[in-house]
Parts: C-alpha cells; structure tokens; sequence
C-alpha cells in the first residue's frame, strides 16, 4: 500500500471516529436536555412537597455511584480494549472470554456491595459516615437501600463498557433518556399520592438508572449474539472455562477508581460535615444544573477511548492534541452559558429558596474547562503505560484536593470544593497528561519513521501528516491493544488474524509481494 493509499483510508476513518464524537455530543445534549428540564421540574417538586433537607438528602445519597465507581475493580477498560480491538466480535473468543472474566468479577464486586450495605446499616454507622445532611427518619435504611439496589446492578453494566467498545456510545447515551421521565412519574405518583417517601426519593434514582444497564445489555447482547448468552452460561465453569489476564489493566484503573472518587466527590461530605443543610442544598442545585454540562462532556469524551484502542491495535498514531483544544473551548462555552441562566433556573427549581454566588459560577465554569480539556488525553492513555502512569498523579490529588476543598470551604462556603477540584485537576491530571501524551507521540513517530526508513514496516500517514508503522512492524501486545494479552494463545491469534486480513485485502502471496516491490 502506498503512502497516498493510506493517507486517503485515514481521513475517512478519522472523519468517522469524529462523526462519532459529535454524534454522541449531540444525542446526549438531547437527552440532558430532556432530563435537565424534567430534573428541574422533579427537584421543584421535591423541595416544595418534601422539602430542602429532604433535598439535601436525595443529593447527598445519590452521588454513591460517583463515590464507588472503583466498584467494577477497573474491569471496564478490559472490556473495552477487548472489543474496541477485534475484528470479529461476534466471534473472536478473546471477547468472550474477556465478558465472562467481567461477569465474575462484578459478581463478587457486586455481592460485597450488598454485604457492606447490610452490616453499615445494621450497625447504624450511616449518620457517622454521611455526617449531618442524612435525616434522622428512614436516610440510614434508605442509605442501605441505596448501595444495596447499586450492589445489584453492577454485574449488568457490562452492556454499557461493550457499546463504548463497540463505538456506540450514542446508543448508551440515548438509553439514559428513560432515566428522567421515570423520576418524574415515580415521584410526581408519591406526591399526588401523598406517599411519605421524602426519606427514599434517592432509592427510586438508583432503579431509574438501573433500567439504563438492562437496557444497554439487551442491546449490546443483541449486537455481539451470540457471544453475551453464551458468556452467561459459561460464568460458573470457572475451572474448564478461563478468563482473560484481567491484572494488567485492571490494578491501574483499579487505583485510580478508588483515588478519584475520594479527590473528586467528596465535596458534599465536606459541607455535610464543615457546613451545613444549606450549603449543601446550594452544592448539590449547582452539581446539577452544571452536572448537564459535564455528563455531555464525558460522553463525548468517553466515545474516544475506542477510536485510540482501534488506532493501537492498527498501529496507527492518534495524536488527541486537537480534540484537546477543541474539548477545552467547548466546555468553557458551554459552561459559561450555563452559569448566566444559572441563577434563573436556581430561582426557578428552588422558588428562591436558594442561590449560587459568584464563586460556584466561577469555579464551576473552570472545572468544566478543565474536566473537558482532559478527557481527549486520558483516552488516549488508555493502554497500560499510559493507565499506569496517571496512577502516581491521581493519588497525589487525593490529600491535595480534600485540603485544598476544606481550606475554601472555610473561605468562600460552598463554592469550596468545587474551587479546590479545578485547581487539583489542573495540577494532577491536565498537565502531567498532557506531558506524557507529548513525549509519547515523539516516541511513536520516531519509530514510525524509522521502521518506515529501515523498510520493516509501512508508514501510515494521516491527514495531517501523523505517521504509524503498519502492523508488520510491531510487537503483537501492540497491534492487539491490549497489554493484558501476554500468553501464547493470543499472541498467536493475533498474528493469524492480521494474517488472514491481508490475505483477504491484499490478494498476494510473499513471492508476488516481492515481485511487485
């Protein structure tokens, strides 16, 4: 293949991976903004009918998703890379084998949730971990309810990491649109009804969401059939069926699951200790009303983390430096939108009962910039190397960020954390990636260049002049995209595969290629 062949294959499949992103963006623009307008209203009804504590509560209770996404032991980026990097998913056994290493695991992740929910709430530990924002009536059973029905759910997420593999991640984006009007139904009932639930309004948020991970499963069961029925089934053969080296991977993401969530979201425990109902009432309006903003981010995000899985395993460079910048003024466009109707819609959903300052605008529209400015790096360190290098940052971030949240909390209220995570996030993830991320695409340029010089291997230009060796000229952990494939089976799959497609594309033996050279 010539270098004008390649080059003109690449921008198809890069407008195409970008085509993707914006759809995503644009389906879950759509969707928040179907559940912004319905949250608005449901958060309305809350405050008027069960008032703010109860509020402050549903909040409160509602981020365990956002504080426990270590739940998964980093099996999602297994996943991913699994399908993000085949060619044959409906029947690649690597795939496979890699849903049923992601079945056991969240299994036993899943059960140890519903253990841990049972014994907090037996001993009556919730009001010492959750501090004053949890009511005394019913929020340390609804708070065991909550992690209980989520300890549940877990293992059925594995639909979800598949469609993002499978780069479609705006159909799991568009499932969450049954979220929102569930809520409003379900609590609209409670209030019409006169059901006193104002103690569980945050157990009914956990069932919506979990009617999103049944439904991403039977979608994603139905585009990989058969390989998900026969994944269920081969579960419980632990000893004749084996998983996949899940370690490699997993532990970084594992670290950096458990280190985040302690760094990022744990400000409404702060102000539930060092402040008070109000300011975590005024916190929590912000989180969602801003939460609109960053939850459109992150999935866009999140759409790139297959298309620098697919780039590996075809040996090609994806340099995430544009989609950076691009990332970057969107979330700052988008967020300073937001914040100057922010205070309309604060008047609105709260009837003046609360209002957010300067500094919560201010800072939430920097940390916006910044969540979003990182999302198009850190899917590009999505292989090993780069998932072990973000470990070390992120557990600095954790003291750094919690200490920084306390010291504003004590300046500027509420605003506190969210000033503090900027600055954290700014400090530990944004700027050492972007070092890594440089350094990295020097490193594979230069090899793409000499194994294109040295003839080992053939240079794949983008369209703006990124080069990649072709797979000949790469280890198989590589071409694979996946680091965790160390064992001869795979390597050996591997080869065959990259075999068998240049047989099928390219038409030549070893010997016509040598002639035509």
């Amino acid at each position: 293949m010539s270098r004008s062949a390649t080059g003109s294959a690449e921008r198809p499949r890069r407008g195409g991976a970008m085509a993707a992103v914006g759809s995503t963006a644009a389906i879950k623009v759509v969707v928040m903004g179907l559940s912004g307008v319905l949250g608005i209203i449901t958060s309305r009804m809350i405050i008027q009918n069960f008032g703010t504590d109860a509020y402050a509560q549903y909040g409160l209770l509602s981020t365990f998703p956002t504080l426990l996404p270590f739940a998964d032991l980093g099996i999602a980026a297994i996943v991913i890379n699994a399908v993000a990097g085949s060619s044959s998913v409906r029947t690649d056994d690597f795939v496979k084998r890699s849903i049923v290493t992601a079945f056991r695991v969240l299994l036993v992740s899943g059960g140890i949730m519903v253990a841990v929910a049972l014994i907090i709430t037996l001993a009556g530990w919730w009001p010492v971990l959750l501090g004053e924002g949890l009511l005394p009536d019913g929020g340390s059973l609804a708070a065991g309810l909550c992690l209980a029905v989520f300890g549940l759910v877990i293992p059925l997420t594995v639909g979800q990491r598949i469609l993002v593999g499978l780069k479609k991640t705006s159909t799991q984006v568009a499932s969450q649109a049954v979220v929102a009007p569930f809520m409003l139904l379900a609590i609209g009932s409670a209030v019409m009804f006169s059901a006193p639930i104002g103690s569980y309004l945050a157990v009914v948020s956990y069932v919506a969401n979990s009617l999103v991970s049944v439904i991403c499963l039977i979608v994603a069961a139905r585009a990989l059939s058969p390989q998900i029925g026969q994944a269920v089934k081969l579960v419980p053969r632990v000893r004749s069926y084996r998983g996949v080296p899940a370690l490699g991977l997993a532990w970084p993401m594992l670290v950096q699951m458990i280190a985040l969530p302690v760094a990022m979201q744990t400000g409404r425990l702060l102000l539930s200790h060092l402040a008070g109902p109000d300011e975590l009432a005024q916190y929590n309006l912000a989180s969602q009303l801003f939460g609109i903003v960053l939850q459109t981010v992150a999935a866009a995000g999140i759409a790139l983390w297959p298309v620098y899985a697919a780039a590996r395993s075809a040996g090609r460079v994806e340099s995430p430096t544009v989609p950076t910048l691009w990332f970057l003024l969107g979330g700052l466009v988008l967020g300073t939108g937001l914040a100057v109707i922010s205070p309309f819609l604060a008047r609105f959903v709260s009837g003046g009962a609360i209002t957010l300052d300067g500094w919560m605008l201010v800072g939430f529209v920097v940390f916006v910039g910044l969540q979003a400015a990182k999302y198009p790096v850190g899917m590009y360190m999505t292989d090993k190397t780069g998932l072990v290098f973000q470990v070390l940052p992120i557990v600095l971030m954790v003291p750094l960020n919690l200490g920084l949240s306390w010291w504003f909390i004590g300046q500027v209220g509420a605003a506190g954390p969210v000033l503090g995570s900027a600055i954290s996030v700014a400090l530990c993830q944004l700027v050492p990636n972007l070092w890594y991320v440089s350094r990295d695409l020097g490193r594979r340029r230069a090899e793409a260049a000499a194994g294109g010089a040295g003839g080992d291997g053939v240079v794949d230009e983008s369209a703006d002049g990124e080069g990649a060796t072709a797979a000949a000229g790469l280890d198989v952990d590589e071409q694979r995209g996946d680091e965790t494939a160390t064992d001869q089976a795979i390597a050996e799959r591997a080869v065959a595969e990259r075999a068998a497609e240049e047989r099928v594309h390219g038409g030549r033996t070893g010997d016509d290629e040598k002639e035509a050279r």
